[in-house]
């Protein structure tokens, strides 16, 4: 997949050198713009559909706990640092929970995650939820 998102930002750029000021919002260019454009007659959302995610989460089983992992995240602590450090689930690979399909996962945590925009582990964007298994801190890597 990443030569695909290579290839339009390459294009883009010749675009743009091409008409001198850039244009207006040339397809492939990244603008705020096309994303809107993109999600135009869906719901209002900037999300396209997925049908599966890769996602990372901190479980923690006390409140406690989890507000002291979202201080170390709001603090610039990289998301899978805080994950070896303060979940309690099984997956001690900084939270990791690789790809998932939808009906995978608990109710609760799947619509959040798959309503969460991808971030990287550096400059998480991530979503607080409790299920059955504690309280969730989640970050969404990929989509497809």
């Amino acid at each position: 997949m990443p030569p695909k998102n290579k290839t339009p930002k390459d294009s883009a750029k010749a675009d743009s050198s091409k008409s001198g000021s850039g244009g207006k919002g040339k397809a492939g260019s990244g603008s705020k713009k096309d994303k809107d454009d993109a999600s135009s007659g869906s719901s209002g959302k900037q999300l396209k559909p997925a049908t599966a995610i890769n996602s990372r989460h901190i479980l923690c089983e006390k409140h406690s706990k989890k507000e002291e992992a979202l201080t170390k995240l709001k603090e610039g602590a990289k998301f899978d640092d805080v994950a070896r450090e303060f979940s309690e689930d099984k997956a001690r690979q900084g939270g990791s929970l690789g790809w998932k399909t939808r009906g995978a996962l608990d109710a609760a945590f799947e619509k959040a995650a798959y309503d969460l925009e991808p971030s990287t582990t550096n400059n998480p964007k991530y979503v607080e939820v409790k299920t059955a298994h504690g309280y969730h801190i989640i970050m969404v890597e990929g989509r497809r």
